[in-house]
């Protein structure tokens, strides 16, 4: 499951912890993810993921960002993923909670 290989991979090699799903009492600094897509072709699969960093700033969610996509970057060196390419990345501050955190789209090939 590739939702299992993401999240053991950042627990592992990333700064601040991860989920799949908001916890109850989150941390200060940590990434929360989901699978927004997905595909196979020719037996290989194909996904694409949301990675919203949250910080107590909107400088540190966006620094969180940078540290994070330079580590889902290098996933292509260490697990069994083939493809790991920057989609978009941009502020996404919720304007409800006004809580500050930056999303990075990525798309994999596993």
């Amino acid at each position: 499951m590739i939702e299992k290989t993401i999240k053991n991979y950042l627990d592992g090699h990333f700064i601040a912890p991860s989920f799949l799903e908001r916890p109850e009492n989150p941390p200060e600094t940590y990434v929360l993810f989901e699978k927004t897509g997905g595909a196979e072709s020719n037996h290989i699969n194909s996904g694409t993921f949301a990675f919203q960093s949250y910080a107590p700033s909107l400088f540190e969610a966006a620094k969180l960002n940078v540290k994070l996509k330079a580590c889902l970057n290098e996933m292509i060196y260490f697990t069994d993923i083939s493809k790991a390419k920057l989609n978009s990345d941009y502020n996404f501050t919720d304007p409800e909670t006004k809580e500050y955190r930056y999303q990075a789209v990525y798309d994999f090939k596993y």
